[in-house]
């Protein structure tokens, strides 16, 4: 069974444009990241992603992949956001 601490759920959102599921794809499977789940939709021409990732085979501390992957999202024109699944759970609780 996964540990809950190597779980990231890693948002994508921005105006729709070709490659942005390939390119955030393609960084983490540099860096060893697998993907567990993933849904995308896009509404009226914005893009909406979200994954849940397994980061225990990552090369890099959690830190230094969110602050990658930001920068990734400022070059294709996206919002990419990183958070751990614990921390994701407690802000979505009912």
């Amino acid at each position: 069974m996964e540990k809950t601490m190597d779980r990231t759920i890693i948002t994508v959102v921005g105006k729709d444009a070709v490659g942005i599921i390939a390119r955030v794809c393609a960084y983490l499977a540099d860096e060893g990241i697998n993907v567990l789940d993933i849904s995308q939709t896009i509404v009226q021409g914005f893009f909406n992603m979200m994954m849940v990732v397994d980061m225990k085979g990552a090369g890099k501390p959690f830190g230094e992949c969110a602050k990658e992957l930001e920068k990734l999202g400022e070059e294709i024109g996206v919002a990419i956001k990183c958070q751990r699944e614990e921390i994701f759970n407690k802000m979505h609780r009912v």
